[in-house]
């Protein structure tokens, strides 16, 4: 059979130092959640991007399917395979190429941890700005992959405004080098762009050439409690007005979530005295020392006056400011213990952010009176993930199929109505699959589907995700 002759050619070509068995294959089969796990034929490790190369040459004469894996963090299963798939993880391809700090660029193997290339950059007095709650397992390969996005959109954007090249294996084997650190290059077809956000579908990719930034001398973390999200959103543009482009995050988040966090996340407490409906997270930043905390504390009181907070904390040091992220960070595991969930990350633009959650929050409790909505998010990028949860008590309705789909369909006809996203960082993969089919325009999935033919004719890149 063409599948047992590729499986011994892999294990001919990579030995065992190329190859994941039995226990050590664990971690990498299951979802975080425990949504979906993994049904791979074989799990392969290859040491080098000549190795990946021949990896996927061999499939593709074979025509064996491959799910490209990074640091398997992906909420939505594009990282897992499902039907015998070869499982290939970057894990291997883990170095640090080069920093150039002049340029400020560094590049990197996908399989380099998203942590471990903020601490590259930061030796060189330079700053990766990308930081998501997982950052200490994640991969560049995986980030680059799905697009994401993380705290610090606002200012410096997705992965996607972060990459100036990438290197991939194309479904045949072949090694495209696009490794170029260039900032203008109007040679035709930006194709990097084809493979960031592609979810491996169109190509395994194997190192990246990112861009860097100036490090910030000074930051000041304020945790803000404020009346609703349109003073949240009055607070963002007095924010970004006084400080003159210092927000560097903004993040919106309601008491139902908090709540959550304290009781289901050790070690965790209120920053403020007292509940209030709904909070912000706000990050600033300068290459200035001693200018922030000046124009915070202004901020703030200016907010104060036109009554877009009624209650804040500066963070005092470091250590204070890591436990205001911490329960931020902590609010997709603090979830996990609550039973049925419908989970959505969703975006629309920055000013529609209080309207759609007014729309979507009416929807879902007609749907299912006294269902538990959780929203927190990126309100700085117009990011909202927002959860809904069984009413207290339980509630054996929320977990019908019919229920399910009513709640699915307000959240997502709130969405349509002001132009926004049905996923917004956390891409498609097995989850949304289908829900982008029904609701992307024709033409958008004709072309979709044009370039999947295009690049991987035989099919065998991540089949069965995002298309």
């Amino acid at each position: 059979m063409a599948k047992d002759a590729a499986f011994a050619a892999l294990r001919e070509l990579l030995g065992p130092k190329g190859l994941i068995e039995g226990e050590d294959r664990a971690p990498l089969l299951k979802e975080w959640r425990g949504r979906w796990t993994g049904a791979p034929s074989i799990v392969v490790a290859p040491g080098s991007v000549a190795e990946t190369a021949r990896v996927v040459a061999l499939c593709a004469e074979h025509g064996v399917a491959i799910t490209p894996q990074g640091g398997n963090t992906g909420l939505v299963g594009g990282q897992i395979p499902t039907n015998g798939e070869v499982l290939l993880t970057l894990r291997r391809l883990n170095r640090i190429r080069e920093v150039s700090p002049l340029d400020y660029s560094m590049t990197a193997d996908a399989g380099v941890t998203l942590l471990d290339a903020q601490k590259a950059a930061d030796a060189a007095d330079r700053l990766f700005p990308l930081s998501i709650g997982s950052e200490g397992s994640c991969q560049i390969g995986g980030v680059v992959s799905t697009n994401a996005g993380g705290v610090n959109v606002l200012r410096y954007g997705n992965a996607r405004d972060l990459v100036l090249g990438l290197e991939v294996v194309l479904p045949n084997g072949e090694i495209w080098n696009g490794l170029k650190r260039l900032r203008k290059d109007n040679t035709g077809y930006d194709l990097k762009q084809l493979f960031i956000g592609g979810e491996g579908t169109l190509g395994v990719v194997t190192g990246a050439a990112l861009k860097l930034f100036p490090r910030p001398r000074e930051r000041t973390t304020v945790f803000a409690a404020v009346p609703s999200p349109a003073k949240a959103l009055a607070l963002l543009s007095r924010a970004q007005d006084e400080s003159g482009g210092a927000v560097t995050s903004f993040e919106l988040m309601s008491r139902a979530i908090l709540t959550l966090v304290f009781k289901n996340i050790p070690e965790t407490r209120d920053p403020l005295s007292a509940p209030h409906p709904w909070y912000v997270l706000a990050e600033f930043s300068s290459g200035e020392a001693g200018r922030l905390a000046p124009m915070v504390e202004r901020v703030l009181g200016d907010a104060l006056a036109a009554g877009e907070i009624v209650d804040a904390a500066i963070a005092a040091s470091d250590r204070q400011a890591a436990d205001f992220w911490r329960l931020r960070h902590s609010m997709a595991a603090a979830m996990l213990p609550e039973g049925a969930q419908a989970k959505f990350d969703v975006s629309v633009p920055v000013a529609s952010v209080p309207a759609f959650l007014d729309d979507a929050d009416a929807g879902v409790e007609a749907c299912c009176p006294g269902a538990r909505v959780v929203a927190f998010g990126h309100m700085g990028d117009g990011n909202i993930h927002y959860d809904v949860l069984a009413p207290e008590g339980g509630g054996a309705a929320f977990k019908s199929a019919a229920v399910g789909a009513a709640i699915e369909r307000a959240v997502y006809d709130a969405i349509d109505r002001l132009q926004g996203s049905i996923s917004a960082e956390h891409g498609v993969g097995l989850a949304r699959r289908e829900d982008i089919a029904r609701r992307k325009q024709p033409a958008e999935i004709a072309m979709m589907r044009a370039v999947k033919k295009a690049l991987d004719p035989k099919g065998i890149m991540n089949p069965g995700k995002m298309l």
